[in-house]
């Protein structure tokens, strides 16, 4: 017998169904609008001389630039903002952006008047930079905690993620909506521990077979049993697969629970440490 499908935005959706915060996407009209307005210089070009036609391709070509460093650069300001701990980028894309901005509004009017041209270039980069800001210029949340740590927490986490990504796309060979979104579900109920090692990556170690063999043993086990399921709908092997997602969830979360709480004792232990030196100094009563 058939099985309705149905989810959380199905017309019948009923309230425990599980809800998943919706966060917009960092990528706004905003940005999408430089992708857009650079073609009206391609369309002026075309009806100009072959000078004309030159600049404003050139002006498009800039504009378009920077509307893809702008891009870039409020995704990573977006990933840097959902950690605690975080490296500045790089590459300062937004202000870049901001710049060849200017330079791009300026060449409109360079052959004509370069005083007007330079007016444009500012006001264009003014408007540019008020609108996107700039880019995060420090790092955030590093004391404590050196670049190298920080890198192999990013490098282990960004591997995780690789691995998720390979099961989604695995999962989709079997056609159907209930396993992919099961699969979606796993991902994220342990993504909650990539946030947390993310935030503090002296966690790493403790979290490192989690992220490594445990993920690839789930990515490998989707892959084939997509292609056993694909060929012959094998519920037996479901309820396998299903009951092993199931293990890891659980795994991931006592795990992460762990992780947590080893940071609670670290902070009862530098509390009774900072107790026992003010009593020494006679700078807190005793009880």
């Amino acid at each position: 017998m058939s099985k309705r499908f149905g989810g959380r935005y199905s017309p019948d959706a009923t309230s425990d169904a599980p809800a998943r915060a919706a966060r917009p996407h960092p990528v706004g009209a905003r940005v999408n609008l430089l992708f857009v307005l650079p073609f009206a210089f391609v369309i002026r070009g075309f009806f100009s001389e072959p000078g004309g036609l030159a600049i404003n391709l050139g002006v498009f070509a800039v504009l378009m630039l920077a509307a893809w460093l702008t891009r870039e650069g409020v995704l990573a300001q977006a990933a840097y903002d959902a950690r605690r701990v975080a490296r500045r980028p790089a590459i300062p894309r937004k202000i870049f952006g901001s710049v060849l901005t200017g330079i791009g509004l300026g060449l409109v009017a360079v052959t004509t008047d370069p005083a007007t041209a330079l007016i444009y270039a500012g006001f264009g980069g003014a408007l540019h930079f008020g609108a996107f800001g700039p880019d995060p210029l420090r790092d955030k949340g590093m004391e404590g905690v050196d670049s190298f740590q920080t890198d192999r927490a990013a490098r282990a986490v960004a591997e995780a993620e690789s691995h998720l990504r390979e099961m989604a796309q695995a999962i989709r060979r079997t056609n159907d909506r209930a396993l992919v979104g099961r699969v979606e579900g796993f991902a994220e109920h342990i993504r909650p521990m990539f946030r947390t090692i993310e935030n503090d990556p002296r966690r790493l170690n403790a979290a490192r077979r989690y992220l490594g063999i445990y993920l690839t043993g789930a990515r490998d086990a989707t892959v084939k049993f997509a292609d056993l399921y694909a060929r012959n709908g094998d519920r037996a092997a479901r309820a396998e697969y299903e009951a092993l997602l199931d293990d890891l969830e659980g795994r991931f979360q006592t795990r992460r629970a762990a992780l947590l709480s080893d940071d609670r004792t670290d902070l009862d232990i530098e509390i009774e440490v900072l107790r026992e030196r003010l009593e020494r100094e006679g700078l807190r009563p005793d009880p």
